[in-house]
């Protein structure tokens, strides 16, 4: 099937464009001025045009010439900016300031290894590093192996003089244009197709690639906001406060109507991620939101900010979500403020969901939405209850297709699936990335004709909702029939003792054939589990339990293993290669002993 958006469209994006220029700069973006960033641990605050007037220093630090006294940088000359660095705000200064400059940033995760680090050098071609100070040994380290000159590493935020030698910050950078008395650098041209970012994909099938994203497709995402905020306003101006969901919306005469103003989120996702990005370092200057920067996810500085700075809205991941619900914080935490969550990076089983919004009752439900990194953000959202005709939103569906984007399924023939048949989702609009940097056969294989290929089955409703299945890759095929790991761990999770806290399926080697996977589950033990004590006997009910629930080629052949936690990225994203790595290691150890 070929489905287009619901939503009005979106304007052709324009040919020539500097996206900085838009975010600050547009007449109905510019609220009066509001505190727009405030770090959780010092109680720092930035306004709005402090931010910006931060910005523009920073940018001339970075743009001037060497003989003016900045660094001379320029995207024209192959000029990169690795960004290496937990959350704070001068992460949110510096990145705007490289697109002032039209100076691509790429992304570098703060959790790096060495190895990674390397990878990440190399493949961008960085020629300038900011760096968090616990992480500038590694990167010294792995700056050194690529031929990075040393000095071309500076500190994000604070200081450090014991590895390296002092090392000026970006803080330092802009005092150093303001004690000058240094002429702004103008705003640079650009065209839809410059180079803003790069940023990292997961990597589950390899090494890290890095993902283009251009001025044009951070335009056509911030647009496509818009409309959906304008839509969603015609819903929600009417219903009580408690009712009103934060929207996408950018202009600030529609967020006015939404109390408190500016309403307060958390940002506590990692901003070297798309969604962190995306929602916590662009959005904190076009939205007329005030930001509470968390460093990184820590479940007791969260629940402590949450009552502090009355939090409104929160952003989260599954994996997050999961956390608090099975630990029990939340019974005793005081969430009185928050009127909105939200959630997005991976796939939010909807029992996770019920038990969340059953003990968060003022939140009827989690506003869920699908995307990746090579669409800039997301394609997807749940809809606000009414709009465009009466759409509601689903427990269990990623939503509706955003304005401006087109989809289609398709069965592995590649021929279009019908509705309520899964296939491979494929999506094309403005938001889709320029490409892989440097990597042009995966390039080809991702990006076809204008399409993304997704990797992800998806089936689609009659009212086009559509429902996430699980990722291609992961998916198994025993006795010629397809098997979902996603489903098998809905099940286990569904039984009605509730033995399990957290559930991992993946293929291990065990079929008729060589190649052919069998499904295996790792478990995490609830509380209730535990309390019984005789783990046999729990492994036992379990497997019974997915025997009964699931047709025989689903069922547990791989086994079932308790493990202590289910590895995640940061982003939380299940990382069965990793289990499933040990396992194979293991079973080849085993077989070599039975030789001897």
């Amino acid at each position: 099937m070929h489905l287009k958006s619901p939503y009005p469209p979106v304007p052709p994006i324009p040919d020539t464009l500097n996206v900085h220029d838009f975010i600050f700069n547009t007449p109905t973006k510019t609220a009066p001025d509001y505190v727009s960033l405030v770090d959780v641990v010092s109680g720092d605050k930035l306004t709005r045009r402090q931010l910006e007037e931060r910005v523009r220093d920073a940018a001339t630090a970075l743009g001037a010439s060497v003989e003016e006294g900045g660094l001379g940088l320029s995207g024209d000359a192959g000029d990169i900016v690795a960004i290496c660095s937990g959350n704070c705000m001068d992460f949110i200064t510096l990145l705007h300031a490289c697109l002032v400059v039209t100076t691509p940033f790429a992304l570098v995760s703060s959790y790096s290894t060495h190895l990674e680090l390397v990878h990440a050098l190399r493949l961008t071609n960085a020629t300038r590093v900011f760096v968090h100070p616990s992480i500038l040994p590694r990167m010294l380290t792995a700056a050194q192996e690529v031929g990075l000159p040393e000095d071309r590493v500076y500190v994000l935020e604070g200081t450090t003089s014991e590895v390296g030698g002092r090392r000026k910050n970006l803080g330092e950078l802009i005092e150093g244009v303001r004690t000058r008395g240094m002429e702004r650098v103008p705003v640079r041209q650009a065209t839809k197709d410059t180079l803003a970012y790069l940023v990292f994909s997961s990597g589950t099938t390899g090494l890290p690639k890095a993902v283009m994203i251009s001025h044009g497709n951070m335009w056509f995402t911030l647009v496509s906001g818009d409309i959906v905020g304008a839509v969603d306003f015609e819903v929600t101006k009417v219903l009580p406060p408690p009712a009103r969901q934060m929207s996408y919306a950018t202009d600030s005469s529609l967020l006015q109507f939404v109390p408190p103003f500016p309403p307060v989120t958390l940002a506590v996702l990692p901003f070297y991620h798309t969604y962190g990005l995306q929602l916590f370092c662009i959005r904190c200057v076009i939205n007329p939101v005030t930001y509470v920067v968390v460093p990184k996810w820590d479940p007791r500085v969260v629940l402590k900010a949450i009552p502090k700075f009355k939090i409104n809205y929160v952003l989260l991941v599954p994996s997050i979500i999961h956390q608090l619900v099975e630990s029990g914080m939340l019974d005793k935490a005081d969430l009185s403020s928050v009127w909105g969550v939200a959630t997005g990076a991976a796939f939010l089983p909807p029992k996770v969901e019920e038990k969340f919004t059953s003990i968060v009752k003022q939140v009827p439900r989690v506003q869920v939405g699908y995307g990746l990194s090579e669409c800039t953000l997301s394609s997807m959202r749940s809809p606000v209850p009414g709009i465009l005709g009466g759409k509601i939103p689903i427990r269990g569906s990623t939503g509706i297709l955003l304005p401006g984007i087109e989809a289609r399924v398709l069965r592995d023939d590649g021929s279009e699936a019908d509705y309520n048949e899964p296939g491979e989702l494929w999506l094309k609009g403005g938001n889709v990335a320029l490409g892989y940097f440097r990597n042009e056969q995966a390039t080809k294989e991702t990006f076809v004709n204008g399409w993304l290929r997704t990797g992800d089955r998806f089936t689609v409703d009659e009212n086009d909702n559509f429902f996430f299945v699980d990722r291609i890759k992961d998916t198994l095929k025993v006795s010629g029939a397809q098997v979902s790991p996603t489903e098998i761990e809905e099940v286990l999770r569904m039984h009605p003792a509730k033995l399990l806290s957290d559930v991992c399926v993946a293929g291990v080697s065990g079929g008729r054939t060589s190649d052919e996977k069998v499904p295996r589950a790792w478990v995490v033990l609830s509380a209730e589990a535990k309390r019984r004590g005789n783990v046999k006997e729990v492994l036992d009910e379990v497997e019974a339990w997915a025997r009964k629930s699931l047709s025989k080629y689903k069922w547990l052949r791989g086994g079932i293993e308790v493990v202590d936690e289910i590895p995640k990225s940061p982003t939380g994203k299940v990382l069965r290669r990793q289990l499933q790595d040990r396992y194979e290691a293991e079973l080849l150890a085993r077989q070599a002993r039975s030789k001897l």
